[in-house]
């Protein structure tokens, strides 16, 4: 006779009424309404395992019941599962409840596994955008996970059983990643680490971090840490080495740019605050001779403070008198969803629809402004490619469809899902695409994309003036030689040459 383990889900997930906002949650799950005034009756059968489950509801007088009855024979004896089929969704005393039985594992860390199954199971039943699950049997699928994980003797082949139960519904993004993972995440969004200031590879700016005032530049190789030499080390474990407690030191040795020398530094840990924004002014002529800025603003993701960060860096160029912008998105592959609908009001006004979303019972709401007022209203072109994705595109689709501005590049990547993501019992985090979007003119853009205004490609760069093409081969620096920045200088020219307004 095996061990049961039984878990009453007398809570139900309730997805959030705003949807499209993808939100860190301040508990480690999604809002859990109780629901009092259901009578729940559970019954198990001796041979094999069967479970009833009776829902009241004493302000309908409904009473429902569903039973899922499972015989399972030898060692393979692995789940029983019933589900009460949920009357309304929009009442808590219509919640729903489910009981999950099953044979506990003769090894703890599996067992530990096995609560993070049935814990993120349950959150896909709730909320997953797709009702059918890939048109298949969700609480058969629990089952069968379940039995093949129960004779698993490792976390790591146990979460493997997961992540192949996730992969059955058909959608990428609907994922789990490890508690370590989740912790990389959770820094890249809310955009505040404890570290020394040094990234690997190319990552957010961190003006004025103990990497930064000893005097650290890009380009410098990163060869040893506390002693250890890296090689063989990948840069996420390296990161590890770096990030410790505020007050404590790490020292790091770096090979100069040119490789000539090496040299030893002994850093402090200090909070490090990620800047997602860089932003710089292009000054150039216009045709009729007279100087202009340009302010250029590259977004790299849409963390917490990216909202924020862009306000001021925007209201900094306006008081140096910028006569228009460059909002620069390429190979920005998303983030917080909110924060790329308030980066979309500080360029908008009035009461603009910003996207609408489409929920798994297949309804389309909009999302508008309420009251918007826009930080400025210069003619403004945004740049994207081929790595914009997800709150990028929405971002593009809300300027662009509300004819704020001109959109100039590549076609984007094609992610019109949202995802919430919920932190698990274990530290692990839960992925599940909740909702799908369009832009406000109602275009797809799941793996569709959106297609810009104007290309920037050989053929547009040889058609541009030849005041345009001097820069090329001149001694400006390499972001006014970029080909899509020359393109997007040219738009604006032509915008105010025109006297049109973006």
């Amino acid at each position: 006779m095996f061990g049961l383990q039984n878990f009453n889900m007398e809570k139900i997930v309730t997805p959030r009424l705003d949807l499209p906002l993808l939100q860190f949650p301040r508990s480690r799950k999604p809002a859990l309404i109780p629901s009092p005034s259901l009578n729940r009756y559970v019954r198990q059968k001796q041979r094999g395992f069967e479970t009833e489950i009776y829902t009241e509801t004493e302000s309908h007088g409904v009473k429902m019941s569903n039973t899922v009855g499972r015989k399972l024979l030898g060692l393979a004896a692995a789940a029983a599962v019933a589900v009460s089929s949920s009357i309304c969704c929009d009442s808590p005393a219509l919640a729903e409840s489910i009981t999950i039985a099953f044979p506990v594992s003769r090894a703890r860390e599996v067992t530990e596994v096995q609560r993070t199954l049935v814990e993120a199971w349950g959150l896909i039943r709730e909320t997953f955008v797709d009702p059918t699950f890939n048109h298949q049997d969700w609480d058969s699928k629990l089952q069968q996970t379940m039995v093949e994980m129960f004779p698993l003797r490792s976390a790591d082949a146990a979460y493997g059983k997961i992540k192949a139960m996730l992969s059955t519904l058909g959608d990428p993004f609907t994922r789990i990643i490890s508690p370590k993972e989740y912790q990389s995440f959770r820094i890249g969004s809310d955009g505040n680490l404890q570290g020394v200031g040094l990234f690997i590879n190319s990552e957010p700016r961190t003006e004025g971090s103990p990497a930064d005032r000893a005097g650290i530049h890009e380009g410098e190789e990163l060869v040893e840490i506390n002693g250890q030499k890296l090689d063989g080390i990948d840069s996420e474990a390296a990161a590890q080495k770096l990030r410790g407690r505020v007050g404590t030191s790490v020292t790091v040795k770096l090979k100069s740019v040119n490789g000539s020398h090496i040299r030893e530094v002994k850093l402090p840990r200090d909070y490090i605050k990620l800047s997602p924004i860089s932003s710089t002014i292009i000054p150039h002529t216009t045709p009729d001779g007279r100087l202009a800025k340009t302010g250029y603003v590259k977004l790299t993701a849409f963390s917490q403070t990216a909202a924020s960060d862009m306000e001021h860096a925007v209201h900094e160029m306006e008081n140096q008198n910028v006569q228009s912008y460059i909002l620069d998105l390429r190979n920005n592959p998303g983030g917080l969803v909110k924060v790329g609908l308030d980066v979309a009001q500080l360029w908008l006004d009035g009461d603009e629809t910003l996207v609408y979303t489409i929920d798994r019972e297949g309804v389309t709401s909009p999302i508008n402004m309420i009251d918007g007022h826009a930080v400025t209203h210069d003619p403004l072109v945004v740049l994207v490619n081929e790595g914009s994705a997800s709150a990028s595109e929405i971002l593009a689709g809300a300027l662009h469809d509300n004819g704020r501005a001109v959109l100039v590049g590549r076609r984007t990547y094609g992610k019109g899902k949202i995802q919430s993501v919920t932190e698990l019992d274990d530290g692990s985090a839960l992925f599940v695409t909740v909702a799908k979007y369009l832009s406000p003119s109602l275009h797809e853009i799941d793996q569709v994309g959106i297609t810009p205004d104007v290309q920037c490609t050989t053929d547009k760069i040889d058609s541009l003036t030849g005041e345009i093409l001097m820069k090329m081969n001149s001694s400006v620096p390499l972001l006014e030689a970029d080909s899509c920045v020359m393109v997007a200088e040219h738009e604006l020219e032509t915008k105010q040459s025109n006297g049109a307004a973006s």
